[in-house]
């Protein structure tokens, strides 16, 4: 099982976003369909979902937070986002685009604009959804489904906006970033050039 500076790093199965895992937390769940690949991968990099104290989602689609439930863990997530999770909005959840549903959840911290996650600092950058963030350290962006690897970014017909999605492309252009570590797809390095690829494909998109 890869890592990056101690991140480990968990390829999405299926449908499944990618899970990172860093000290106590754990980014993203995933649908919840393919739990035991996802804990059996942080047994096998050396940990233990047992060390484990917090759920980071970077945002509330269902293919990043429909692992939740398996998890006895608190939540964090961006209070735009959080509220769909909190009401059980399966429209805003996407759980019904996936043909699941999703109990209501609790989330227990409301991350804003310059929280910390240890080392790492949380960035609103909406567009994929209102409540959409990343988290940056200086060397290394997780960064959900606003942008991916080779110049990819997340859709903006799902509850999203073009217009807010290339504002928070242009502010991560701006980032020193050594590592990208995406919501789907490879973690890559040089994560600066593959953003700015995706800030420029997003100017020619209507």
């Amino acid at each position: 099982m890869p890592k990056i500076n101690d991140i480990i790093v968990i390829e999405g199965m299926g449908y499944d976003s990618n899970v990172y895992v860093f000290e106590d937390v754990i980014v993203d769940t995933g649908t919840g369909q393919n739990m035991d690949y996802i804990i059996r991968s942080i047994k096998e990099a050396g940990s233990s979902v047992d060390d484990l104290s917090l759920i980071v989602n970077t945002h509330n689609h269902y293919d990043h937070v429909g692992g939740n439930r398996y998890l006895d863990l608190e939540v964090a997530m961006h209070p735009i986002d959080a509220r769909a999770l909190e009401e059980g909005d399966e429209d805003a959840l996407l759980a019904t685009m996936f043909g699941k549903t999703m109990e209501k959840m609790e989330v227990t911290h409301k991350l804003e604009e310059g929280d910390k996650i240890h080392d790492f600092e949380v960035l609103l950058t909406p567009g994929h959804t209102s409540g959409s963030i990343c988290l940056y350290d200086g060397e290394t962006l997780i960064s959900g489904d606003t942008v991916f690897s080779g110049g990819g970014f997340g859709r903006v017909d799902l509850g999203g906006d073009m217009g807010q999605m290339r504002k928070s492309l242009e502010r991560l252009s701006k980032l020193n970033i050594k590592y990208l570590l995406p919501g789907h797809g490879p973690a890559v390095e040089d994560g600066s050039r593959h953003v700015k690829l995706a800030r420029d494909m997003s100017t020619g998109y209507y």
